[in-house]
């Protein structure tokens, strides 16, 4: 089949997001100006970038009252956000914090996870996450959309802190298996790493890492 996205895919369910995938997800922990946390999954998120090392993430839509999404606004007005990695073992707790709640409701507290202090930037990592990104705000970017209820502003940051626990490195390596990372696939479903295999580049030079 063909669609232009503008006409209409006329199918059940949009298949777009189903067509990119599985997409990493960003389970962003940011704090307000006035101090009050905030925690929530984003499907739309990816390392962008190796030196400095950057991630961003994209906040889709509005809140259930209306208004804009509390990571971007806190990660702008802050300069800083948490990038906790969401596994499977989480997963119940990651889907509670989609929820639409109020600015003044700390969902870590709220769906019962533990907060850890972070080194370098104010907003907690998830105790529970096995890995987290330490990450100061480098620009924020708001996309065109041809929906007022729906905009889309991406957040840019700059990793300056990396914590992995070392159950989850075997080998120097990182162990997929002992992470589970939880994966966004299309419509309602998630996934897990599962078969893979190794393919090395068809480099004439080493790559640096």
């Amino acid at each position: 089949m063909f669609f232009e996205p503008k006409e209409g895919h006329g199918l059940p369910h949009n298949p777009i997001a189903a067509c990119v995938c599985p997409r990493p997800i960003g389970w962003i922990s940011t704090v307000s100006r006035q101090g009050v946390g905030n925690l929530a999954p984003f499907s739309y998120f990816n390392l962008v970038h190796n030196f400095p090392p950057t991630v961003a993430f994209a906040c889709n839509g509005l809140k259930a009252d209306g208004t804009s999404k509390d990571s971007w606004i806190n990660a702008k007005e802050t300069g800083e956000f948490v990038y906790n990695v969401a596994t499977y073992p989480l997963r119940e707790k990651v889907n509670l914090t989609s929820t639409s709640w109020s600015s003044e409701i700390d969902e870590l507290h709220e769906v019962g996870l533990t907060p850890a202090a972070s080194t370098i930037v104010k907003p907690p990592r998830v105790a529970e996450s096995p890995i987290h990104f330490e990450c100061k705000t480098i620009e924020v970017m708001h996309l065109p959309t041809e929906r007022a209820e729906n905009p889309s502003t991406i957040v840019f940051g700059q990793v300056v802190g990396v914590h992995i626990d070392e159950d989850c490195l075997k080998g120097g390596l990182v162990d997929y298996d002992k992470v589970q990372h939880l994966t966004r696939l299309g419509y309602q479903d998630f996934a897990v790493i599962g078969e893979r295999f190794s393919m090395p580049r068809p480099y004439f030079k080493s790559e640096p890492d």
